[in-house]
């Protein structure tokens, strides 16, 4: 069987003649796509297909063509859900371990067991987690409203954990571990229609699978792998919505004699999108995200902008002459409609539980200042709301303000080389103790490090460069996409350098990272029309890679799970001063 389709990521960009910008960018190392390569149709621009592996590849694995094409059909979701069940073997794999309350989660697991039991965070005793340990059903719910400076929805999900499994570690980190581990598949399959490649999507989804950051917050009760697993669903629902539209498009223009598909500026200046459910179901995925922690509303505006370039793209390549202002007429207000009022009320939903009562933390502050002053400019509106802006104000304050210094503390700018991880636990038991060897010859350490797997983000760092100059020289849409959401989850942090932050916030841009790295890696395999000398060799360089970084996770492995281990080990895996 042989296939037309391209093997690896040069296959499918948009390949138009060069504009003007596109010839000033040639003194900057700009070229247009190679022209030995055979014209892409405009029905190919606005759908790729997905690349099939060649007809030698099955005859050198002994598969006919009718076999061949049942396997291929089988790998797009086979595939995926082969490296999600590995995942999630090693998500699961002892998640009740350590037997303890570990850095933030004496906040989070407690406010959701508050709130999944009485709708609201309650006020804990500073010394109420050694008893939680001990015997959870002992512990009683305080009723005094407790202040809390998150949003609900994060705490949401950690609870539902603890309503099926018990107030205790297994309980609070079985949803986090379950979002940790559908994020692979997500990306997987996000990966896939990306690049067109079972491949590179299920590469992208392995890289995810061995992150330690990932791993070790896919095993720990925090809000930010809440976080990350929301803004990864979006931009999954944005880019399912992109290849929807522009099969419209592609459905709309019309065709030559011979078939082919013709631009045609009328159809794709008037041409309305019609109804687009998984812009709204985006729109409801951002919600989440900013109801469970507020840095989603920056992702949020990165994301609208991004949908709203891709649309404008769609209609340039299908001969739009004038395609931001099509685009203004006919998709802006709702792109608008679909994200915004669609997240707001999302937002608000997940507050039920505070809106409906009356004993949550300010949930009298309006009714209380009526009474005090006798009503005001905003009395007119319902006293939950006006009483949900003040406490959001209050909590804005907070997190401005929050600078007071903590030993874990770390810039955005060293994040991306892994400059300062944060320790969630650690001990030093005893030679025969819990789990250190009897031989051990002095105490073992026993740490939950959250630490990204090295070699990967060390070879993110390249590929970020990769995928930026991509975007800039090659118009790479999926480049652009892969950076915005880096951007998205990174850079904001960037304008709050003095308030105290930590890497592990970084684990939002995660999934991005390893789709940088995949891209890079399917363009070091080598482009369409490489001779089979250069894709071998691409292929070999691509798999070490891909080793070396599966190696690296399991040689973290014991700082990531709490394993104890000989000091001296542990020390060996303190590759920098500041992992210690």
């Amino acid at each position: 069987m042989t296939s037309t389709a391209p093997e690896t990521l040069e296959g499918w960009q948009s390949v138009a003649e060069p504009s003007s910008w596109q010839q000033r960018l040639r003194r900057f190392g700009y070229a247009p796509p190679a022209g030995s390569a055979a014209p892409i149709g405009l029905r190919e621009r606005l759908d790729p297909p997905y690349t099939r592996p060649s007809a030698r590849v099955w005859s050198l694995l002994g598969v006919g063509p009718e076999q061949a094409d049942r396997l291929w059909r089988l790998l797009a979701w086979g595939g995926p859900l082969l490296v999600t069940a590995v995942a999630g073997l090693l998500r699961f794999w002892n998640l009740g371990k350590p037997n303890a309350v570990i850095f933030d989660e004496t906040y989070y697991a407690k406010d959701s067991w508050a709130l999944i039991n009485q709708g609201y965070e309650g006020a804990w005793p500073k010394d109420v987690d050694k008893t939680i340990l001990k015997d959870p059903g002992s512990v009683v719910v305080p009723t005094d409203p407790g202040y809390v400076v998150h949003p609900p929805m994060g705490k949401w999900v950690i609870g539902a954990g603890e309503k099926l499994f018990g107030f205790e570690p297994f309980g609070w980190r079985f949803m986090v571990a379950l979002l940790g581990t559908l994020s692979v598949l997500m990306l997987c399959r996000i990966g896939r229609r990306l690049f067109r490649s079972t491949l590179l999507g299920c590469l992208a989804g392995l890289l995810l699978a061995v992150d330690g950051l990932h791993f070790v917050m896919s095993r720990t009760a925090l809000l930010d792998q809440v976080l990350m697993f929301f803004v990864l669903a979006s931009f999954g629902c944005l880019v399912l919505d992109r290849d929807r539209v522009r099969k419209r498009l592609a459905a709309a223009l019309p065709e030559d004699e011979e078939g082919v598909l013709r631009p045609d500026a009328e159809v794709a200046e008037s041409l309305r999108l019609g109804w687009r459910p998984w812009r709204i179901a985006a729109g409801v995925m951002l919600g989440l995200a900013a109801a469970t922690k507020w840095n989603g509303l920056y992702v949020m505006v990165a994301f609208g902008l991004m949908t709203v370039l891709w649309d404008v793209a769609g209609r340039r390549t299908a001969g739009a002459v004038r395609p931001y202002a099509s685009v203004i007429r006919k998709d802006l207000v709702p792109a608008f409609v679909s994200v915004v009022p669609v997240a707001i009320v999302t937002y608000l939903v997940t507050w039920t539980g505070w809106i409906a009562g009356d004993k949550g933390y300010f949930r009298t502050w309006a009714a209380d200042q009526d009474r005090l002053n006798g009503g005001g400019t905003w009395s007119w509106l319902p006293d939950w709301l006006r009483s949900l802006w003040h406490y959001e104000t209050e909590v804005y304050s907070f997190h401005v303000g929050l600078t007071s210094p903590h030993t874990y503390e770390s810039n955005p700018w060293s994040w991306i080389v892994l400059g300062r991880p944060v320790s969630y636990f650690y001990e030093s038991p005893s030679p025969g103790t819990q789990g250190c060897p009897a031989d051990a010859g002095e105490k073992c350490a026993q740490e939950v490090l959250a630490l990204g797997t090295p070699l990967l983000w060390w070879s993110a760092c390249f590929a970020i460069l990769y995928v930026l100059w991509r975007w800039a020289f090659r118009r790479d849409w999926r480049a652009g996409a892969i950076a915005c959401g880096i951007a998205a989850g990174w850079l904001p942090w960037f304008l709050y350098q003095e308030r105290t932050i930590f890497l592990f916030y970084a684990v939002v841009f995660v999934p991005f990272l390893c789709l940088a790295v995949a891209m890079m890696l399917g363009a070091l395999i080598g482009p369409r029309g490489s001779t089979e000398r250069r894709r071998t060799f691409g292929a070999v360089a691509a798999g070490c890679l891909v080793l070396l970084v599966v190696w690296n996770f399991i040689y973290f492995w014991p700082i990531y799970t709490g394993t104890p281990i000989p000091l001296e080990d542990w020390r060996g895996r303190m590759w920098l001063d500041t992992w210690v």
